[in-house]
């Protein structure tokens, strides 16, 4: 039986899985999980291919509508509310697959985002007025803001399809911060880093935790990189959640070991 603390030196419980599942046919590629994850803190998911992350990642954006079982985002049911009005309410994620406008610039790309919070009528972009200008000012020079915080100033006006692959990670990352959330789900962010990547990845993630007062929860398959970012990771294997907990603790699970860590 997983047991789980509901609190910790982070803050209030934000986000809830009770009881989430997600049929497919006769597969069940999220079976019965339930877990908190608790304000401000780095919360990992790890498990095998095809343990079913990023399938509730999918479940947690609106992507997907749960089987059964309920997500509550500050103690409101949100599994049924479609994409848009779960970012609106404080989620953005990244992909697996990176998900750019891969014709459009760097700035066009994450202003494309500040557009949730752009409060002026269509009308009153067309004819120009002082209310519309103005925010378009500001949305430029946040995007401008956040493209200077992941180390893409130089190139705001390179089409998205020319960076590298680690470039485009983070461009994803400033577009997904414009969204202005409260939780930032990153759906493997290390992959294709190499060891060195891979450890300033790290310490930019503690970064945005402390600059945006964000709560952090993400998907990874490099191990060690999890176990010294996480304060705490859920482990799911076939679906099920096995283990829950500290890394000392998940690190030394007999059943993570098995279905997952091995000898590392």
């Amino acid at each position: 039986m997983v047991q789980e603390l509901t609190k910790n030196q982070f803050g209030l419980p934000i986000l809830e899985a009770k009881n989430l599942t997600r049929r497919f046919g006769g597969l069940v590629a999220v079976n019965n999980v339930s877990f908190i994850v608790n304000q401000y803190e780095i919360f990992g998911l790890i498990g095998p291919n095809g343990a079913g992350k990023t399938t509730l990642f999918n479940l947690m954006t609106g992507l997907m509508i749960p089987s059964s079982g309920q997500l509550l985002y500050q103690g409101t049911e949100i599994s049924q509310l479609r994409p848009h009005k779960i970012a609106s309410l404080g989620i953005a994620r990244t992909f697996q697959n990176i998900r750019l406008f891969s014709e459009l610039s760097a700035l066009e790309n994450v202003r494309i985002a500040r557009h949730l919070h752009i409060n002026s009528s269509i009308i009153k972009g067309i004819l120009r007025l002082p209310t519309a200008l103005k925010e378009e000012q500001k949305s430029q020079q946040q995007a401008l803001e956040l493209l200077k915080l992941v180390g893409l100033a130089e190139r705001i006006d390179e089409k998205a399809k020319n960076f590298s692959y680690g470039d485009q990670r983070r461009l994803e990352i400033a577009r997904a911060l414009a969204l202005e959330p409260q939780i930032l789900l990153l759906d493997e962010p290390a992959a294709g880093m190499n060891p060195s990547e891979k450890q300033q990845l790290s310490e930019f993630i503690r970064s945005l935790r402390e600059q945006f007062n964000l709560t952090i929860v993400l998907i990874e398959h490099h191990v060690p990189l999890v176990m010294g970012l996480c304060d705490r990771i859920a482990v799911l294997d076939f679906g099920q959640l096995i283990a829950l907990g500290e890394p000392s603790v998940v690190r030394n699970d007999p059943s993570v070991i098995e279905a997952y860590l091995g000898n590392e």
